[in-house]
């Protein structure tokens, strides 16, 4: 019988008839009221839902019968009856179960599926019409027009409603054509979005997501390929049909906020950047970074895991998944766009690189959308093409790479002196995102003018949204080697980047010392960010939600010449055991380096402050009991230094005063 592989209900068994009865009525009341979740779907959806109604009747029939023969509970069918009614019970709820995962779909993957869908809409209606003809009409006692219902239900079943095919085969036909890079006519474009339930900017971005979150899941293996064509052709549509109408604000509520932004958790930081993790792999070791952070530190020739300092086997790196999608939720939750490297956002699968029709379209897109800003008179329209811009530059680096070849640095550039905070957030962001490409940087450092509009966004901008990201900007830009050295060499760079780590709202700051680490990296950029007071900002973060970055930037530059300032600052080794003692894994390893650094480089005067520090000794102790490879090792010479120094300071007093007490020591910690 076809019931043997449906799944097992709660009704099939120890369930009264009453509370069957009620059951079979309340689902058919809820698929007659089922909407269509696109147009397309209607007449299946439509017939569904008259073939519930009517079933709707005769259920509520039947509860009427049995609430006039005595209690609902105590109602008792005959066997033939009770069983049939159990089995649709059973359909009913397979309906319900298909209504609701259609809901869930993106409107373009159901077109995709509609053949599918309908599919399984006439098998399932198939089964209810077998059922319908089993009920024992007469054992029930139905009266005749209620009979008649049943039969009408029947024949209804079996009479089910073809798919929409017509519309899907423009669909795919129209993917063909962009792969021959035939530009879509506005006209089609606009008739085929509107019979999919697309008609206004904020549906469509609703669609992208979605169906960008479909395919990072792989929901539809056989239909993947022109997802991610639907995506690029999409993003396309949305420029060309509804640039001229007012776009969904896009992250209001951080962006255009002077409110500081939630921290991210530690654990969805990079241990390299110490940024949110777009693209979270792991190492041999067993570490997770962000993929574009340790991808450089491989380039860089370096075999070591960061972290640990151990000598990897194989430089492979694995992602994860999971840590990806806990980031992507934590993100979703608290409005906050992955923007710390806006290749954060979701990425689509790895096709989509080489997905032809995908790469035409977003190439197109990226034309048309700054073919239109260089054209562009109207304040207005300036902002809503920025914001597709930045919107798009955050997708992928083939979207950034098609952007910057069509010319929009030099055309973002000047909007970052725009009095409006909305424009001059959405230009800077969008620099950002686009500099996160490798050509990008060369073609940013090239536009007119870029280093000093970034440098009036740190310093004059509208929001500390748009001031973070010109920071981050300055960072991404300093991780090529010689921009670091230009970047370095310029006194507003230095000072804005500095006044934001000490002025600004802790998710600023971190972007700030971030910065400060990556221009530190220089030798001869040390002196001027000393100068500028890097030291004290830095110092005024240890002990607080920044501290990790604080840490690692006074090692930086007590490593490249900085100890004899870092050692003068009043209570500064002082602060920094202290952040050894108490800090988080990474911050801990940072001070500790910091600490031997101006031990080594400022000799006595470091050392001596250290010693004097109360639970120095245990705090070393502790750090190497319990700390990563590359603390252990650094506590351990932070100990080998500070007894060295302790009996170099007795030696010293024995020979100028043998009667003197000793001076401190450490005992042995190593």
């Amino acid at each position: 019988m076809m019931s043997d592989a449906w799944p097992s209900s709660p009704y099939s068994s120890s369930a009264p008839d009453g509370e069957v009865l009620r059951s079979l009525h309340r689902l058919a009341r809820d698929l007659s009221a089922a909407e269509a979740p696109a147009p397309f779907l209607r007449p299946v959806f439509a017939a569904v839902a008259r073939r519930a109604r009517l079933l709707a009747a005769v259920f509520d029939d039947l509860l009427l019968c049995g609430a006039a023969a005595g209690p609902l509970l105590l109602l008792l069918l005959p066997r033939s009856a009770s069983l049939c009614l159990r089995e649709l019970l059973l359909v009913l709820q397979r309906f319900k179960a298909l209504v609701a995962d259609c809901a869930t779909r993106s409107r373009t993957r159901l077109l995709l599926q509609s053949d599918e869908v309908a599919a399984r809409a006439r098998e399932l209606q198939h089964d209810l019409a077998t059922l319908i003809d089993l009920l024992p009409a007469a054992e029930l006692g139905l009266a005749d027009d209620v009979s008649d219902l049943l039969a009408l239900a029947s024949r209804q079943c079996r009479r089910a409603a073809a798919p929409e095919l017509e519309l899907k085969a423009g669909v795919l036909a129209l993917i063909q054509e962009v792969e021959r890079e035939i530009v879509p006519e506005r006209e089609r474009l606009e008739g085929i979005l509107e019979d999919v339930g697309i008609n206004d900017p904020a549906s469509c971005s609703d669609e992208i997501e979605t169906l960008e979150r479909e395919i990072g899941d792989r929901v539809a293996e056989r239909w993947t390929s022109s997802m991610i064509a639907l995506v690029g052709l999409l993003r396309y549509a949305k420029c060309v049909l509804f640039s001229a109408a007012t776009p969904r604000p896009v992250d209001s509520k951080v962006d255009l906020d002077d409110a500081e932004p939630p921290s991210p958790p530690p654990d969805f930081r990079c241990p390299i950047s110490l940024e949110l993790m777009g693209d979270p792999v792991v190492a041999s070791s067993g570490q997770t970074y962000d993929r574009d952070s340790i991808t450089r530190w491989f380039g860089s020739g370096k075999s070591t895991c960061p972290k640990t300092g151990q000598v990897l086997l194989n430089l492979e790196l694995v992602p994860n998944k999971a840590l990806k999608n806990l980031i992507s939720r934590w993100c979703r939750e608290n409005g906050i766009p992955m923007e710390s490297s806006e290749s954060g956002k979701a990425e689509p699968a790895p096709a989509v690189g080489a997905n032809k029709a995908a790469l035409k379209a977003a190439r197109m897109t990226a034309s048309f959308l700054v073919k239109k800003l260089s054209a562009s008179f109207s304040p207005e329209a300036t902002k809503r093409v920025v914001q597709e811009i930045r919107q798009l530059a955050k997708s992928g680096s083939d979207n950034r790479a098609f952007i910057g070849e069509a010319g929009a640095a030099g055309l973002l550039v000047p909007l970052l002196l725009s009095e409006d905070s909305a424009l001059q957030l959405n230009a800077v962001t969008a620099l950002l995102n686009l500099s996160i490409l490798e050509a990008n940087k060369k073609r940013i450092m090239h536009a007119e003018g870029a280093v000093d509009a970034l440098c009036h966004v740190m310093g004059t901008g509208a929001t500390w949204r748009a001031k973070e990201n010109a920071a981050a900007t300055v960072l991404s830009l300093a991780a090529v080697h010689a921009y670091r050295r230009r970047l370095g060499r310029n006194p507003r760079v230095v000072e804005s980047v500095v006044r934001l780590a000490r002025t600004g709202p802790s998710s600023t700051k971190k972007d700030a010392l971030a910065a400060l680490l990556c221009l530190s990296a220089e030798r001869e950029n040390v002196p001027r960010i000393v100068e500028a007071g890097a030291a004290e900002a830095a110092l005024a973060a240890v002990g607080e939600a920044e501290a990790e970055a604080a840490a690692a930037v006074l090692a930086s530059l007590a490593k490249r010449g900085g100890a004899e300032a870092i050692v003068a600052l009043d209570g500064a080794v002082a602060r920094l055991v202290n952040e050894m003692r108490r800090g988080t894994e990474w911050s801990r390893e940072c001070a500790a380096a910091a600490l031997v650094l101006l031990c080594r480089r400022a000799g006595a005067a470091a050392a001596s402050q250290v010693v004097a520090v109360q639970g120095v000794e245990w705090a070393i102790w502790e750090l190497l009991g319990t700390g990563t490879e590359r603390a252990r090792r650094k506590a351990a010479s932070l100990g080998r230094a500070c007894r060295r120094w302790a009996a170099a300071a007795n030696a010293e007093q024995s020979t100028e005063c043998p009667a003197a007490a000793d001076a401190p020591a450490l005992t042995s910690a190593a």
